[in-house]
């Protein structure tokens, strides 16, 4: 499979997923904290730390799959576009104490996940 073919299935399951993670959540959440783009962004960083620790750092993967997995699903999957808009909007809406918690939360709890990831993905 070419490389080009993974990252298009890739990201169509990744996009797919960040959908139906993102209804699933705000079907359930009545808050005007951005909690789905939160949890998928924190989730994608989990997932892209333990993907590069556990197969492309090892090579342990052929390229297409390794292109597939990170760039597509993980590059569908996460949210950081959408973050960026919303504490926009949150700014916007002159609610400067939930944009900080946002930016701050998503960013220290992101870069925290990654580091999970990364030795979840060196555990294997």
């Amino acid at each position: 499979m070419s490389a080009v073919l993974s990252v298009i299935v890739g990201g169509a399951i990744g996009a797919l997923s960040r959908y139906g993670l993102d209804r699933v959540i705000e079907q359930r959440s009545d808050s005007s904290f951005p909690l789905s783009t939160f949890v998928i962004n924190v989730s994608g960083c989990v997932l892209v730390g333990f993907l590069i620790a556990a197969i492309v750092d090892r090579g342990s993967a052929p390229d297409w799959l390794r292109a597939g997995l990170v760039v597509g699903v993980c590059g569908g999957y996460t949210t950081f576009s959408t973050f960026a808009q919303e504490t926009l909007d949150l700014l916007e809406a002159r609610d400067v104490a939930f944009a900080a918690l946002s930016v701050s939360a998503n960013v220290v709890l992101g870069v925290l996940a990654v580091l999970v990831g990364a030795r979840l993905g060196r555990l294997t």
